[in-house]
């Protein structure tokens, strides 16, 4: 009726109402490209499906999940059969899905697979070209955005474990068309320094927003760096071209400051330990020399 006032949930239950009595929406296949995949721990399974105009997020129950006969990952091409609804709470609508099949294999994710082959074959990813990572680094560059999650995690640790570290921060652009050119800078710039370990990275994100660390002239600066060079892009289940040529692959940004940053507690506690075995030692030795010289007199 004109002119009545409606609660946000009577307008959700209503639009749910539309969407239930579609016939189209209730049994529907859509072709896209997967981004933003994750496995939650409950067992869903939550992505976006894309093409070029446009974005639609997608859920698969666990309880669906027999419809489904390989892992989902980025970049994927597939067919998902489900249906559209709305999801009242957040007002916002999304396609369950009941079976997803493979459809090919997405642009960006073909360019990946394409490039790790090439520079595998090249040997870039060899083991003999890995440096180790100094045990005791004093000084650590970081190539990473001067916002964001990556380089507060990465002060926030190494402020915990070592505040004796210096840590050198090159402000990169990790995401875009010049991300790529921004990085490579960075890593140049801070390998001319003759730093102990340069940290490479950024945080977590679809495909598209880590496509940087997927470019060649950024895995060529890595493998050319003097100076050891830990990867730390996106999430534990992130994996970009620069992990595989990087001297050691962190699986966050958090983590590889743990890898580079040697625990100065545990440094001093440690030293204590020699310490209090040193003396032990000495006192031993100087009552046995005092017993033999009893025994002499």
């Amino acid at each position: 009726m004109a002119g009545s006032i409606y609660s946000v949930a009577q307008v959700n239950s209503y639009i749910k109402n539309l969407f239930v009595q579609d016939f189209l929406l209730n049994r529907i296949s859509v072709r896209g490209e997967v981004s933003n995949c994750k496995y939650h721990t409950s067992g869903h399974i939550y992505f976006t499906l894309k093409d070029k105009s446009g974005t639609l997020s997608a859920v698969m129950f666990a309880g669906q999940r027999k419809g489904l006969t390989f892992q989902l990952q980025e970049g994927q091409q597939v067919v998902v059969t489900g249906s559209i609804d709305i999801y009242e709470r957040d007002g916002r609508y999304q396609l369950y899905a009941r079976e997803i099949k493979r459809d090919g294999v997405g642009d960006l994710f073909e360019r990946f697979q394409k490039l790790r082959d090439e520079l595998e074959e090249m040997g870039m990813f060899a083991a003999e070209y890995k440096k180790p990572i100094p045990k005791y680094a004093k000084t650590i560059g970081i190539v990473t955005a001067s916002t964001g999650a990556a380089i507060h995690d990465i002060i926030n640790i190494t402020a915990r474990r070592n505040p004796y570290v210096q840590l050198i921060l090159y402000p990169a652009l990790v995401q875009g068309q010049d991300a790529k050119f921004s990085i490579v800078n960075g890593i140049r710039t801070l390998d001319s320094m003759g730093l102990d370990v340069l940290i490479v990275g950024r945080g977590g994100g679809s495909m598209e927003d880590l496509w940087a660390f997927n470019e060649e002239i950024v895995a060529r600066a890595i493998f050319e760096c003097e100076t050891p060079v830990i990867s730390a892009v996106g999430h534990e289940t992130d994996v970009t071209i620069a992990d595989y040529v990087a001297d050691l692959r962190a699986p966050t940004p958090s983590a590889a400051a743990e890898l580079a940053v040697f625990d100065y507690r545990q440094f001093e506690n440690r030293l204590e330990v020699l310490r209090e075995a040193l003396n032990r030692g000495v006192e031993r030795n100087l009552e046995r020399k005092k017993a033999r010289w009893s025994s002499i007199r």
